[in-house]
């Protein structure tokens, strides 16, 4: 008992350890678990506090995305208080989120990835040497260009928030910064260098604005083949070197998809309400059910204890749930059953379904014909599910995707604040329902929040890893991890490395620990710290 409840955490925790245990036959997996092995206990430290400690606790949740939950926890007020918000403050809460999340994308892809496409398993194709000579970790010629180049934007972040990781400048209300004329030229300056240093020359080897002139797959292979400095981008290689080597060939998952939407437009929530959100974002919402696309509603969301190590409870929405309480049983973690409980994270569900939260689902939104005059109008990826469907490509192209056009919006967004207006107005506390959410580097991520006698009642918190790293639910639907894993084949049960790329193209903010067993026996082949 002891032991449990020292691990006591929030479900909205992204950082700790993820088991992946998988089992197979003949090389090809027949069923995965993904299971959450460290929380922290977030949600329950909320409880009975000010409302606004959420602007000082949660940013903590993670080291990597603390903006995105600072984001949450201040629309959430916003919204339970009814603020009013500047076009300033607009601006600048997109600034953040969007220099968060662009610094992750090289970070990710050159750290956390594309070194596993330096495997051995791949030393037999025509473009593996090329491969390892520019992503192979440490030593690759573009690892240390790109990881380097992962710290310009959020430079700019520290311009208005003071320091990243751990901000507080977004308030309910607005910010708590107020730049000058230097602060906007640095900002421009520091992403400009970003842009030379690493997303043109490297990565694109073209202009920004040639790269978005890509409307289809077919347009996309026509890039990648129109001149030698695209076919030889780390982009080109990438396409070129991915469908060499199969990438696109396993990985699919539940092929539904779920996307809160972020970037509040400047001029069209400047008196948030949770009912005006939808329209109010630059970067669509929705989910996507494979087929037809349907408007963000959370009030769809609920989330599944039965195989987690929480006290059972019925499926719920965040308002609706309790805080999360461990299971009376000592040495949880040692006794771990896959027919019963054996994780940490809940499973989210939307509409009953498992939903894959991520880039992918946010440039599949993004291809919406529903979309509005000022949202992301963006058919590419429309057309990349019509014709290859989810892979771990297609994963990890969508998330690489994005850089071109948050760089395109952040120079926008730069050159719109109004130096001489309004960057706070002070709201009135009150009792009362707020939910605040944004697309985190990772995906969807939201905050509930309940305020009853001027403190914190109870507080709620989704991350996008809960949504993709999460087990099975009450009627055992897997996650979406769990999903993807499904029908993989392993070359080499003691170097599985298409587990790691599976589970690495999500971008779980989790170590990941694979298991490998062999479904005849159960024997454990190996432990492997991918």
């Amino acid at each position: 008992m002891e032991t449990q409840e020292l691990n006591i955490s929030p479900v909205g925790r992204v950082e700790g350890d993820l088991d992946v245990k998988v089992y197979m036959e003949n090389g090809t997996v027949t069923k995965a678990h993904t299971q959450a092995a460290m929380f922290r206990g977030f949600e329950k430290i909320m409880q009975g506090k000010d409302p606004q400690s959420g602007l000082i606790v949660t940013p903590r949740i993670c080291g990597i995305c603390g903006g995105s939950h600072l984001y949450c926890a201040s629309s959430a007020l916003d919204t339970a208080w009814k603020t009013q918000l500047t076009p300033n403050a607009l601006l600048l809460r997109a600034i953040g989120q969007a220099t968060e999340t662009i610094q992750s994308i090289p970070r990710w892809f050159y750290a956390i990835f594309a070194t596993d496409m330096a495997n051995k398993k791949f030393k037999h194709h025509p473009l593996y040497e090329e491969v390892a000579k520019r992503f192979a970790a440490y030593t690759g010629t573009s690892f240390q260009t790109g990881v380097t180049a992962s710290g310009r934007p959020v430079e700019v972040y520290a311009l208005f928030g003071g320091q990243w990781p751990h901000s507080s400048y977004m308030v309910p209300g607005g910010v708590m910064c107020a730049p000058t004329l230097k602060d906007i030229t640095r900002a421009h300056s520091i992403m400009n260098q970003f842009r030379n240093d690493w997303l043109e020359s490297v990565w694109l080897g073209c202009s920004i604005e040639r790269y978005l002139q890509i409307q289809s797959w077919d347009d996309l292979m026509a890039w990648v083949e129109e001149n030698e400095s695209q076919r030889n981008s780390d982009l080109g290689l990438f396409i070129r070197a991915s469908l060499e080597f199969g990438l696109d060939l396993f990985g699919q998952g539940v092929g539904k998809f779920v996307a809160y939407g972020t970037y509040l437009h400047k001029d069209r929530y400047n008196h948030p309400t949770i009912e005006a959100r939808n329209d109010a974002v630059i970067s669509p919402g929705g989910f996507y059910d494979g087929e037809n696309y349907h408007a963000l509603d959370h009030m769809q969301i609920a989330e599944h204890v039965e195989h987690t190590w929480f006290k059972d409870h019925e499926a719920a929405h965040p308002w609706k749930e309790p805080i999360p309480t461990p299971v009376e049983t000592s040495t949880v973690l040692g006794e771990t059953d896959f027919s019963g409980k054996y994780s940490w994270s809940k499973s989210p569900r939307y509409m009953e379904h498992a939903a894959e939260a991520g880039p992918l689902s946010r440039v599949i939104m993004a291809s919406n014909p529903a979309n509005l005059d000022h949202q992301i109008q963006d058919p590419l990826f429309g057309d990349i599910m019509k014709e290859k469907g989810p892979s771990v490509f297609t994963r990890t192209l969508g998330r690489m995707h994005e850089a071109p056009r948050i760089y395109e919006y952040i120079d926008e967004w730069l050159g719109q604040i109004d130096l001489d207006g309004e960057f706070y107005i002070k709201p009135e506390e009150k009792d009362g329902k707020g939910w605040g959410a944004t697309e985190a580097a990772r995906g969807a991520l939201a905050h509930w929040i309940e305020i009853k006698d001027g403190v914190i009642e109870n507080y709620q918190v989704v991350a996008p890893t809960t949504w993709n790293v999460g087990p099975n639910d009450g009627e055992g639907k897997p996650g979406p991890i769990e999903a993807a894993l499904e029908g993989i084949e392993i070359e080499d049960a003691h170097d599985p490395v298409e587990v790691g790329m599976v589970a690495r193209s999500f971008d779980s903010c989790l170590v990941c620990t694979v298991h490998a067993h062999d479904a005849q026996d159960g024997k454990e082949l190996a432990r492997f710290k991918l």
